[in-house]
């Protein structure tokens, strides 16, 4: 089977096309062809090991690998059709189009992958593409997680900076369907995009700071990790919440003391990314709620092109791979 493979960390280029062998399914596990998977942000920090965040580097640089990558195939989220599956599998059936994440075990760049059935696997949404479906789980359950951690009440005013990637975009459309009132925060070219998905209000961070736009907010969710802890904190109303989604450790303690000595609290609790999430995204998504932003679907054989558009921060919404054609 073809993949995009990378043995040595760098730009884009070190992405290539390979021919390798073709996984073979566990008693519990499925074999999945995959049509499509996405390009995240995280991606393509691992194939540069260049991170947003620091503070677990040494970690990160023990897993995935000293020198050069233990694992070469990228990709956390994906959608597909199972090809096989293991003889103790109960979930699924030979057939079946789901999506869903690979967690640690990444493979979604190759055209198989295989997974154990008690992953975050779901059947897919009646009324997406395979390309709109792989766009789904890393957004969507990161933006669902945060947004259910918010509590968010209706008419609250809701702030979003980092609006248009791909949990930002999940964000905007759930909290209105929670029924805030959002404003998004991201650079000029993503305006249109983010108030046809529902934003009310916009900020475009280029030319203005959000903190001096004399706007306060129940609820702050950032995916910016150098985004000013202070300020957002001065932001929010009485009962206000701010969401980290990339916190530094100095956030980490900051937001501990913020809920001890105000009335406002800070939260950075990573998503779990769970199957009862992913249910809930596919139902919102039957019923018109939300749905995937794809900006551009790419070949395989263009995957370090891909990537450079991802780094670029000019995508509109998620970009994704198509990996076997229809």
């Amino acid at each position: 089977m073809k993949a995009i493979v990378y043995t040595k960390y760098g730009p884009p280029n070190v992405l290539q096309i390979e021919e390798v062998k073709k996984p073979v399914p566990k008693d519990d596990e499925v074999l999945i062809r995959v049509r499509a998977a996405e390009v995240t942000k995280t991606d393509c920090e691992m194939r540069s090991f260049n991170f947003q965040v620091k503070w677990f580097l040494l970690p990160l640089r023990l897993m995935l690998g000293i020198l050069r990558p233990r694992k070469r195939i990228l990709g956390g989220y994906f959608s597909g059709e199972v090809e096989a599956v293991g003889k103790e599998v109960k979930r699924f059936n030979k057939g079946d189009s789901l999506f869903g994440s690979t967690q640690l075990r990444l493979g979604a760049y190759g055209e198989y992958l295989t997974l154990p059935e008690s992953f975050t696997l779901v059947r897919t949404p009646n009324n997406l593409t395979f390309a709109e479906a792989a766009a789904v789980p890393l957004g969507g359950l990161n933006a669902l997680h945060f947004m259910r951690k918010a509590n968010i009440r209706m008419g609250e005013k809701v702030l979003i900076n980092g609006a248009g990637g791909s949990i930002g975009t999940f964000g905007v459309q759930i909290a209105k369907a929670m029924g805030a009132e959002v404003t998004a925060v991201d650079s000029g070219i993503k305006e249109a995009m983010l108030r046809e998905i529902g934003a009310d209000h916009f900020i475009d961070y280029t030319r203005q700071d959000f903190s001096e736009a004399g706007q306060t907010y129940d609820v702050i969710f950032s995916m910016v990790a150098k985004t000013s802890f202070t300020k957002c904190i001065n932001l929010l109303n009485s009962k206000g919440r701010y969401l980290i989604a990339n916190p530094r450790i100095t956030d980490m303690l900051k937001s501990f003391m913020v809920s001890l000595f105000c009335d406002k609290q800070a939260l950075f609790a990573f998503a779990r990314e769970t199957e009862e999430e992913l249910n809930t995204l596919r139902e919102m998504i039957e019923q018109g709620k939300i749905g995937p932003t794809v900006d551009r679907v790419y070949s395989i054989e263009e995957a370090a092109e891909a990537h450079r558009h991802v780094e670029t921060e000019q995508r509109l919404g998620s970009i994704v791979i198509s990996l076997n054609k229809l």
